[in-house]
């Protein structure tokens, strides 16, 4: 058996040995990227697809500089509502979001402090009437004192202490009248409540408002924040709510330090926010920072912008376009023109009556809808800005047959 088998593997051998012919080689031609190609398209292709095809021109526009920021409530139209006195808190009448009218009762605190402030002023009110007595009396023992001078039966001496006495008295019912007023004033004007005690019914549980201080909107606005709830205890000078008028509204905005010095106060700004990607919001620079970042290399810029619909929120992300005075020639297509090939920017460029090139571009800024060229096309070529996604589709699907 080992010679047959020996005899078998040399007739393998001796076949293996024989040059096979040469199979074809693969092409070596480059890979051809999707945007490289053209796309054949006839007439009737054309118009079953609308097709529409502009030609490039350049276009002289304001100079715009685009910065991103974040939206903040205006600092000068936001009141951080503090106690006056410490007490415990009551009733509490709002909640973050509501919107409040000036003087609006936000919530209710109970404190000694009335009841001190009220016998105060009690004790001021009693020496103001015994102290009037004492004038009254002064001023008769005054009188008497001339008559009895004019007579000849009192010396000059008793009527100048008489009208001494009569002065005094006089002094200290003006004193009495400041005091009074002083404790007037801190219940009417400071605390704000009533210069009476309240009479509590028998067996009455709840705390009458003529027993709280109010704690009151300063103006009118939305409650932002709401830091207190009915048991808490407050200090003097504890932010019990944040409340703003969110009327206007202000963006903050990250300048590049390189173009810090084409910014000027009052320049316009357009604005806009994901919420609402197709409105533009108008602003104005208000103020130029005074520091630089070191991380980022920018300054803030605030922009003031009017909010009276209510659509823009703090702390919303944004873009904003600052203009910068000046013009400047550019080329700007169609957005609807550019379709993303192998996530490159792609247009497509008329080269003949029915042959089209996808050509990768490079964009910049965006206006009115409109896509800044900055690199990839010249004014005088011929580009389709509708219908392309159909060229988009003949290119992807020349591609995936190869």
């Amino acid at each position: 058996m080992r010679p047959v088998v020996a005899l078998m593997l040399v007739a393998a051998l001796g076949g293996c040995s024989k040059s096979p012919e040469a199979a074809p080689a693969a092409p070596s031609a480059r890979e051809a990227k999707p945007a490289d190609k053209d796309i054949v398209l006839d007439a009737n292709q054309q118009k079953q697809a609308n097709l529409v095809v502009e030609e490039v021109a350049p276009r002289s526009l304001a100079q715009h500089i685009e910065v991103n920021g974040r939206l903040s409530v205006n600092e000068n139209r936001t009141w951080h509502v503090g106690s006056i006195t410490d007490g415990r808190i009551v009733r509490v009448n709002v909640n973050p979001g509501d919107r409040v009218r000036k003087d609006q009762l936000l919530a209710g605190l109970h404190s000694h402090d009335i009841h001190e402030a009220r016998a105060e002023y009690r004790k001021a009110t009693q020496e103001l009437t015994r102290l009037k007595t004492v004038l009254s009396y002064a001023q008769r023992q005054r009188d008497r004192a001339h008559r009895l001078y004019d007579l000849k039966a009192a010396s000059l001496e008793q009527v100048e202490h008489a009208e001494t006495e009569f002065k005094n008295a006089q002094v200290s019912v003006e004193n009495a009248e400041t005091e009074l007023g002083r404790t007037r004033q801190h219940l009417v004007e400071f605390l704000q409540v009533g210069i009476d005690d309240h009479d509590e019914k028998a067996g009455e549980e709840h705390d009458h408002m003529a027993d709280l201080i109010p704690v009151k909107s300063p103006a009118d606005g939305v409650v932002l924040s709401r830091n207190v709830t009915p048991g808490s205890v407050a200090n003097p000078g504890d932010e019990l709510f944040v409340i703003s008028d969110l009327s206007t509204i202000w963006m903050i905005a990250a300048v590049n330090e390189e173009d810090l010095g084409k910014v000027r106060l009052g320049m316009p700004v357009t604005v806009r926010v994901q919420a609402y990607p197709d409105q533009a919001f108008a602003g104005r620079v208000t103020k130029l920072g005074d520091q630089l970042d070191p991380a980022t290399r920018t300054v803030p810029v605030r922009v003031e912008l009017a909010n009276g619909q209510g659509r823009l929120k703090p702390e919303m992300y944004a873009t904003a376009e600052i203009n910068a005075g000046g013009s400047a020639q550019g080329i700007f297509i169609p957005e609807s023109a550019v379709q993303q090939v192998e996530g490159k920017s792609t247009v497509f460029v008329r080269k003949g009556a029915d042959r089209f090139e996808g050509r990768v571009i490079e964009t910049g800024r965006i206006l009115d809808h409109e896509l800044e060229v900055t690199r990839g096309l010249r004014a005088g070529e011929q580009i389709v800005t509708q219908g392309s996604f159909t060229l988009k589709s003949q290119l992807l699907k020349g591609s995936l047959s190869e």
